[in-house]
This record gives structure tokens, C-alpha cells and sequence, in this order.
């Protein structure tokens, strides 16, 4: 970014320097204000509020370009051209906008993750793209400016709701996923104002962050058992981030550990397999937990890490935060190739995870997230979930395993329950 700024700056009229110099300080100050107050566990909030400001770039892009262009009767090389990277520009830009923003509130929880659907959402949705075509045609053969901005501004607006409309209706067990396609968007949205600027290196470094966004996405609906079309339609787990039904919620008998009994347990047992998950990240308890592992390990203890490619609200979430605390990664291993190693497993350690370790995903048809791979902890002899409550997860669905009769519940902050628990190791 650096380079491209002075790039940007080498390029223009020396006189425009001032007002380059004031927009770039007063943002350097609020990107910099910003990255000094945001939490690890608020990552996800701000990239897609980030996402947000490409968009809302490539809109304006869009409109400085066709007016700068056209307006001033311009000679342009190509204009038809032009005027479809100009229109296709600023309805990604506005989705990629609005739909950001929908994304962040979701998940700082301002507004309810649980999806909105409308009657013949999927009929709403073709008849606004149908429409914005329309408007695209009427753009290309406007005779001049003011009657080709016209078309453009209601596009503008209409693919702006099409972008709430796609977000709204997805539900929180698929949120990761739209993060991740946010991030694609926002790529082809940075691609667009390069074809629309003429910048070769905004268009390579464009296509470079949508191309690597639409692969992660596709990654983490195969790690979450999704299509990627079903999520992006908001047909799947049409109960997402809503609570389970009371009809629904499973039978059993909670038992519960303190800390003392747990590292007692934890200092017996051959092998341990930890499963971290969101709870861990917002306690910041990964540094105390990396000392319990160094215990356990000189113990003679084997402990391994166990990764849900979702855990957390980013892939990649879990890794970072036990790189982190120095865990050594050759203990840290993904789903696909520790799950069958729990059932030789004396504890599954579950600290802050929920959904990614909920056997009805495996059990119930019924459920937001069947069909969604899961970590099966529950066959381990013992398993100690650590939870602040009974609350349900991101998903909103509840967790027959913390009914199952292997498994003991300790309640409380991940960061103070893993401390007594270190403290109780020492002594």
C-alpha cells in the first residue's frame, strides 16, 4: 500500500499534493487509532468493516470515473467498454458495501444472527438482478451523462439492497463463510476500479485477493459440509442462530468438575487431546494453557491439539492464537487428521468450542448444522467441556454432548478456571 500511495503520488500534479497529504495523515491517524484498540477476538468485525470501505471505493471510483470521462466530453479509447467496467464496478462495489456492513453487525451482535427469510426471497433476488440488467442496457445507450446517471444511481441503490437482502438471510452457522466471501468480493470490487483507473497493478492485486477469497470460501464449505451456492442463498440452516425448539432439547443430567478435580484428572491421564475454540480466544487464556501443556508434557502426558477448519470466526483463527503462546505445531493438528485418534483418548479437553463439537451435526437431520463435519470428543473416556454457561453457540443450537454421561462440565472464564487449574498443577 505504501508503494502504491507514493506510486499515486509520483504520478499526480504537484498541487494536489496538500490534499493528498491531509486525507492520507487523517487516515493513517484512524487506521492506526483503530488497530491499537481492536481485540483478537474482534479480527472479524474489522476485516469485514474493511471490506465495506473497498466497496463503498469502487462505487465512488465508479462515479468519479464516468463523470470525469464523460461529462467533460473526454476522449476515451473504448468507451463502450468503459461503460461495462464502470456499471459492473459499481454493483459489486454496492453489494460488496452493504453486505459488509450487515456482516459486522451481525457479528458484534447489534443486530439478531438468526436469518431473515422472506417469502420468495430467491424470486425477490433474480427480479432485482433482473432489473439491474435493465439498468445496465439503459446506462450503455444513454445519449449523455444526465440521462446515463440516472440508471446508474438506481443500480447503485438496488444492488446496495440485493447485498443486505443476500447477508440477512444467511445464519449465523454460516457467517465464517461470508466473511470469507466478503473478502473475494472486495477483490473483484479493487480489480474493477483498476480496470476503470487503467491500473494494471490494482487489477493484478485485485484479482489476487478475490481469487484467494473465493478459494478460501470454498475451503470452508467443505470443511463445514456446505454448498457453496446453498449458503450464498441462505437455504442452508434455515434455523441458523436461532434457539432450539423445547421439543428439541435433548434429555440428560448435567455434571459438573472444578479446577482442582480437572488438573487432577488431567495429571493421570496418558493422553490428552485439546480442542480450542472462540471462548479461548476472548478469555486470552492461551498462554496459561501453553504452561498446563508444558506440565503435562514433562509429565510424560501426550498432548495433542485438535483444529475445527471453522473454529473460532476466521480460519486460521486457532492457529494464530496458539502460534501465539508458542505451542509447538507439530502437536497441533486438523480435523481430518486426529478424529479417529479419540477414541484411544483418555481427556478431550474442550475449551470455549461448541458447535464444532456438537454430535447432533452426526445425529440430527433436523439440526442448522447437520451434515457439518464435527470433532467427535465424545469418544474420548472423558470429556471436560470449559464453558462460561449452558448457553448455546454461534449456530443458536444446543449440545447433546454436554448431556452425555462422559462428560463433565467446568463452568466458568477460560482464562481464570485454566489458571487454578495451573496453579493446582504446580502445587
Amino acid at each position: 500500500m505504501l508503494i502504491a500511495l507514493a506510486a499515486t503520488a509520483a504520478a499526480m500534479d504537484p498541487s494536489g499534493w496538500p490534499v493528498l497529504g491531509g486525507v492520507l495523515i487523517a487516515g493513517a491517524l484512524i487506521g492506526a487509532m483503530v488497530a491499537s484498540r481492536v481485540q483478537m477476538t474482534s479480527m472479524p468485525e474489522l476485516v469485514a468493516i474493511l471490506h465495506s470501505f473497498v466497496g463503498l471505493a469502487a462505487v465512488l471510483v465508479g462515479f468519479g470515473t464516468y463523470l470525469d470521462k464523460f461529462a467533460a466530453g473526454k476522449a476515451v479509447e473504448d468507451p463502450g467498454i468503459l461503460l461495462i467496467e464502470i456499471f459492473i464496478g459499481v454493483c459489486i462495489g454496492s453489494i460488496t458495501f452493504t453486505g459488509s456492513v450487515i456482516a459486522f453487525l451481525k457479528l458484534k451482535g447489534s443486530i439478531s444472527g438468526k436469518p431473515l427469510m422472506l417469502p420468495a426471497r430467491h424470486m425477490i433476488n433474480i427480479i432485482m438482478l433482473l432489473i439491474t440488467i435493465g439498468l445496465g442496457v439503459a446506462f450503455f445507450i444513454s445519449p449523455d451523462v444526465q440521462s446515463g446517471q440516472w440508471p446508474l444511481l438506481v443500480a447503485t441503490i438496488l444492488t446496495g439492497i440485493l447485498g443486505i437482502h443476500f447477508i440477512m438471510a444467511i445464519g449465523g452457522a454460516d457467517m465464517p463463510v461470508v466473511v470469507s466471501m466478503l473478502n473475494s468480493y472486495s477483490g473483484w470490487a479493487a480489480a474493477a476500479a483498476g480496470f476503470m483507473l487503467s491500473n494494471d497493478l490494482l487489477i493484478i492485486t485485485g484479482a489476487l485477493v478475490g481469487s484467494s477469497g473465493a478459494i478460501l470460501s470454498y475451503i470452508m464449505c467443505r470443511g463445514m459440509n456446505r454448498s457453496f451456492i446453498s449458503v450464498m442463498l441462505g437455504g442452508f440452516g434455515t434455523e441458523g442462530g436461532s434457539t432450539a425448539s423445547a421439543d428439541s432439547q435433548p434429555a440428560g443430567e448435567v455434571r459438573s468438575i472444578d479446577a482442582a478435580s480437572t488438573a487432577d484428572m488431567l495429571k493421570q491421564a496418558k493422553k490428552v487431546i485439546i480442542v480450542p475454540g472462540y471462548g479461548l480466544a476472548v478469555a486470552q487464556a492461551q498462554h496459561s494453557l501453553a504452561e498446563v501443556v508444558k506440565i503435562l508434557k514433562e509429565g510424560g502426558t501426550e498432548v495433542k491439539f485438535a483444529i475445527h477448519p471453522v473454529a473460532g470466526r476466521l480460519p486460521g483463527h486457532m492457529n494464530v492464537l496458539l502460534a501465539e503462546a508458542n505451542i509447538p505445531y507439530d502437536i497441533v493438528f486438523e480435523m481430518e487428521e486426529i478424529n479417529d485418534e479419540f477414541a484411544g483418548t483418555d481427556i478431550s479437553w474442550v475449551i470455549g468450542a461448541n458447535d464444532i463439537v456438537n454430535p447432533s451435526a452426526l445425529d440430527d437431520p433436523n439440526s442448522p448444522i447437520a451434515g457439518m463435519p464435527v470433532l467427535h470428543v465424545w469418544e474420548a473416556r472423558n470429556t471436560v467441556v470449559m464453558k462460561r454457561s449452558m448457553a448455546s453457540g454461534y449456530a443458536g443450537v444446543d449440545n447433546p454432548l454436554f448431556y452425555k454421561d462422559n462428560t463433565l462440565m467446568l463452568f466458568g472464564d477460560a482464562k481464570k478456571v485454566v489458571d487454578e487449574i495451573l496453579t493446582a498443577m504446580r502445587g
